[in-house]
């Protein structure tokens, strides 16, 4: 039986507001509380709500009582409830995805390369002994959902052993029964027809980068000018075979897709890059930040930008993208549309880079060539073992998920632990331990002094405010709903 919460006693059953943070977006001050609720009050009502001159019976007082901004004299059972769904279930059930770097080689040499991956050393590619000793750890984390993703590098320098772990790990899947997904990202260069049926018939999910039209692609993803006429060719290939799949079977998700890395060269061209995506029929794109690892770092100067500059940059991008959709258009921005998972539906597991505590170990491992374990693919894009966390060779999960590193990096990310813990986009943010180590020598540096927070709240303070226009919230809900969104888009194809 469900007690309903007693209402703390106030003269004239005035409403006593609750714990919430705040901030004002726009013409309006944005309530948000631990569990993701949100609320807009204009300045005379976020007065009285403050000064509880709301009246219980009133419509914004049952709306405020509702939300949970309210104070009890007992806990509320459901804002309990809704807490530990929010906080407590993806800390307990163990990584879910898994990267492999197959290979440290690579074919390009991109401006913004996070990995440092220039080398054309065999000695830096996985063997087949140690790609099933990886398998055989991935199978033994608890979690039922698995997703193991091939990285590089450039995996495909590697297909043989790329195509070990496919086989491997679908026949030990028979037995096993995880909600297995494989999936590949790759500048194309190598791929061939018959790598490409392979990752078809195996089910395997095909991700690229596109960093828009030629002119742009080319100069920041440097392999003369084949790079952008290598993804071109096989995006319209992978994209075809993609259509031809799903008519003999419909229940085949894993439309090819492509992600998009900004770097300063990019910052010109907003509509262009997002007309270059549009032109290939895929459903969305990825807009990211060049993250300051690696050879980027050593070139910032040349690719990096400011907070502003990035954040300016991509909101012409997606109001451009929306206004496609309010045209009819189906086609969404996909770090958008995970913001609006968090703040409309609720789905906070996602995207395990803005959860609290963050994915490194609780939500990814990563995996060298030579078998080693790193707490995330940033981790080991760090260059050196400062997150290296085990090997595949010497260790079990119950060590490795027990391990003082493992500690350390969650209580390194729970917002709780530093300033975070006062934003008003708390519920639906995280931040990076392996960045603020990179970039400030420390894991638990304060995180309003980094970029990527800037842009984080600046990207926030966007939606809050497309989330007051009535269309623009529409699109917003729409990109938010997976299963409205695969119909929409299917209703449109057809």
């Amino acid at each position: 039986m469900v007690i309903s919460p007693k209402r703390k006693s106030a003269k004239n059953n005035f409403c006593q507001p609750g714990f919430y943070r705040f901030r004002q977006v726009g013409n309006k001050y944005l309530l948000t509380n631990d569990v993701g609720d949100f609320v807009f009050l204009g300045k005379k009502d976020f007065g009285d709500f403050k000064k509880g001159k709301i009246k219980v019976e009133s419509k914004l007082g049952r709306q405020l009582d509702e939300m949970d901004f309210l104070k009890h004299d007992i806990p509320c059972p459901r804002m309990v409830e809704r807490y530990q769904e929010k906080n407590i279930h993806f800390k307990t059930s163990g990584p879910s995805l898994h990267i492999v770097v197959v290979t440290l080689r690579c074919n390009h040499r991109c401006v913004y390369c996070q990995t440092s991956s220039h080398c054309d050393d065999k000695k830096k590619d996985m063997d087949k002994k140690t790609a099933r000793k990886v398998v055989d750890f991935i199978f033994s984390v608890p979690n039922k959902d698995i997703a193991i993703e091939f990285q590089g590098g450039e995996p495909l320098l590697n297909w043989p052993v790329v195509k070990e772990i496919i086989d491997y790990a679908r026949k030990k899947n028979e037995k096993v029964k995880k909600n297995l997904e494989l999936r590949l990202v790759s500048n194309f260069s190598v791929m061939t027809e018959e790598i490409a049926k392979h990752l078809f018939e195996k089910n395997v999910s095909i991700c690229t980068s596109l960093d828009g039209p030629p002119l742009v692609h080319n100069k920041n993803r440097v392999f003369g000018e084949k790079s952008y006429e290598r993804v071109s060719f096989w995006l319209k290939k992978l994209v075809s075979e993609y259509k031809k799949v799903t008519k003999k079977n419909p229940s085949y998700i894993f439309q090819p897709a492509a992600v998009l890395t900004v770097s300063r060269h990019s910052l010109k061209y907003p509509r262009e890059i997002v007309d270059e995506y549009l032109r290939w029929g895929i459903d969305g794109m990825a807009i990211r930040p060049t993250n300051s690892f690696g050879i980027a770092k050593d070139d910032w100067e040349k690719v990096g930008y400011k907070p502003e500059e990035f954040f300016s940059f991509y909101k012409k991008a997606v109001d451009y993208i929306i206004k496609k959709n309010l045209e009819g258009t189906r086609f969404k921005e996909m770090m958008a549309s995970v913001a609006a998972r968090k703040i409309l539906r609720q789905d906070f597991e996602s995207f395990l880079d803005s959860r609290s505590p963050c994915g490194a170990v609780i939500g990814q491992l990563s995996y060298l060539y030579d078998g080693s374990i790193y707490s995330c693919d940033e981790g080991r894009m760090a260059g050196e073992d400062t997150f290296k966390i085990g090997s595949v060779y010497k260790d079990d999960y119950k060590k490795i998920i027990s391990s003082s590193k493992a500690k350390t990096l969650c209580l390194a990310s729970c917002l709780e632990n530093n300033v975070c813990d006062f934003c008003v986009y708390k519920p639906y943010c995280g931040v990076c331990p392996v960045y603020n180590y990179v970039n400030y020598g420390n894991i638990f540096a304060p995180a309003p002094l980094s970029d990527r927070c800037k842009i984080n709240k600046l990207i926030f303070d966007y939606i809050f405010t497309l989330l007051q226009n009535p269309q623009k919230r529409k699109v917003l809900e729409l990109w938010a709903d997976k299963k409205e969104w695969n119909l929409a888009v299917a209703k449109k194809r057809s």
